[in-house]
């Protein structure tokens, strides 16, 4: 197996409108170099003063009291399991229709995932919830899906009501609001991703866990750093999971300088979509909640002949994606735990007819026209 990234940016880069925005994103690299700069001349690589100072401001922004810098937005899931005392024999309920990592980090953690199917938002059907609990269930990971917030109010109420822990996939959920509440309000802990394709993202990886537990908090600062207290002791044997000084201060610049505007473009990029797609009688969009901010990581939206259309788009220029096809009860991952096709037939339906349109900051309304252009012409055809 090799590594497979290198030729698939290249494939989808060929595309003159792009899911991949990181160039514009970081034309101004020489304002983030001079700041790099300083942390060499300082040598505060590990756990420096900008991990500090970026936590304190991202756990602010999503109305969190804590942040704790992490590796990576899988690492943040796992690590919060782990701190929650979520191992062998317990059981985590949460989606079939996400990322990989959602169910890695459950599954790694020693834990079993239990699915529940999504409703049209995409997202956890928290009516079905209660009937998947067990005497070994312990959490609910709900993932806010593109960005859109889940139905919260329910969760809480049937995590209150049996004595489970929310861990909230929010990786894809910077400065989602629910009800006006930030993520980290409505969970015990809410883990975002700053990959490169995130909205807020660095120049490689790393995630941010955002708590309001002041004693759950201390737990995953000790954890992320091997388990130590100070330099001499260590109160558990734990991980190696730091986010990197540099990492925190390309985060910083974007957190200082960019990310209200990145999440208002999207949402102003996703509206016009919205207006002008829903004329298509051969597209579904899912319900919008105006009680919901959604920040639109992805814009999806089901399709009539979704594959015959994504290659069509894709001759047209427009790199149309499908996240995902494949929903987690049926990846090859999955085999042991028994399922199979039929078993969640909303997720199954949406991963055999959603496609994904470019809708970040730098998609410019006339390429938004453009691409609602191309689709209606081929439903005309």
């Amino acid at each position: 197996m090799n590594n497979f990234y290198p030729e698939q940016y290249a494939k989808t880069g060929q595309y003159p409108i792009n899911h991949n925005y990181l160039p514009s994103q970081f034309a101004d690299y020489e304002n983030i170099w001079r700041k790099v700069k300083q942390v060499v001349i300082d040598g505060d690589f590990t756990l420096g003063q900008a991990v500090d100072k970026f936590e304190a401001d991202f756990s602010a922004l999503n109305h969190g009291r804590f942040g704790v810098g992490v590796g990576s937005g899988t690492d943040a899931l796992f690590l919060s399991l782990k701190a929650l005392g979520i191992g062998d024999g317990d059981e985590v309920i949460t989606t079939p229709f996400t990322f990989f990592a959602t169910i890695g980090a459950i599954v790694t953690a020693g834990a079993k995932p239990v699915f529940v199917d999504i409703g049209d938002d995409h997202n956890i059907n928290a009516e079905l919830i209660e009937a998947a609990i067990t005497p070994r269930t312990k959490a609910i990971m709900p993932v806010h899906w593109a960005g859109i917030p889940c139905d919260m109010d329910k969760i809480q109420t049937i995590a209150t009501q049996y004595n489970l822990v929310i861990v909230a996939d929010a990786c894809h959920a910077i400065l989602s609001r629910y009800q006006g509440q930030g993520m980290a309000q409505v969970c015990d802990v809410a883990c975002f991703s700053m990959h490169p394709l995130k909205n807020l993202n660095v120049w490689g990886d790393g995630g941010v866990i955002v708590t309001n537990n002041e004693q759950l908090a201390q737990k995953l600062y000790s954890m992320r750093n091997h388990g130590l207290i100070n330099r001499d002791y260590c109160q558990e044997w734990a991980y190696n999971s730091r986010l990197d000084t540099i990492q925190a201060v390309v985060a910083q610049h974007l957190l200082d300088n960019k990310i209200e505007h990145i999440s208002q473009k999207r949402i102003e990029n996703a509206g016009l979509f919205d207006q002008l797609l829903s004329e298509i009688p051969q597209i579904v969009l899912p319900p919008r909640d105006s009680s919901k901010i959604g920040v639109y990581h992805l814009y999806m939206a089901i399709f009539e002949q979704r594959d015959a259309l994504q290659i069509f788009l894709n001759q047209k220029g427009v790199d149309a994606k499908v996240h995902y096809p494949v929903p987690m009860h049926l990846q090859p991952a999955a085999k042991s735990l028994g399922h199979q096709v039929g078993d969640f037939p909303t997720a199954e339906f949406l991963a055999n007819n959603c496609l994904s349109l470019p809708v970040h900051e730098f998609i410019t309304r006339d390429e938004i026209y453009y691409m609602v252009e191309c689709i209606q012409e081929f439903y005309s055809k």
